[in-house]
């Protein structure tokens, strides 16, 4: 197993937005982010981090009733998918996730794990976890190049 990309680590709701900011001005089209953590580690702040770092203005919430919202107001269109009610995979292609995973834009995949084997291998893949050790706010994103990769 190779070493992962980069860890970062967040003292605070703050230091997670900035990260995601910092993640999301490096952005490139076509780049997917796959969003892995518990519920209440932050993934829904870190993508409103990330969207601001686009150039997004507008508010950033989790599409978990819609499955996906799209923000094209920034400089790069963002697909922001929350895949956390899908039963199966392949219910993704009934809304055209190709579509969107192979566009000009970005997409980030909160819950990625739940789809990770339709996912391009090209996927970046970003795990939050707490570590109440450290405190209540404390979060360690890790980026790696596969999924394996961000399992604990």
């Amino acid at each position: 197993m190779s070493k992962a990309q980069r860890i970062y680590h967040s003292g605070s709701p703050e230091e997670t937005f900035r990260i995601g900011e910092e993640l999301g001005r490096g952005a490139r089209p076509g780049e997917i982010y796959a969003l892995c953590g518990d519920l209440g580690v932050g993934k829904t702040v870190f993508t409103k981090g990330f969207a601001a770092g686009l150039g997004i203005t507008r508010p950033v919430s989790s599409p978990t009733f819609t499955i996906l919202q799209i923000y094209e107001e920034g400089r790069l269109p963002l697909y922001h998918f929350d895949v956390y009610r899908i039963g199966d995979a392949e219910e993704m292609e009934e809304i055209g996730l190709d579509e969107y995973l192979f566009s000009d834009g970005v997409s980030l995949v909160e819950w990625a794990d739940r789809i990770g084997e339709i996912l391009p291998q090209e996927t970046l893949w970003l795990r939050i976890e707490k570590d109440l050790e450290k405190g209540l706010d404390y979060r360690r994103i890790e980026v790696s190049k596969s999924p394996a990769e961000s399992q604990t």
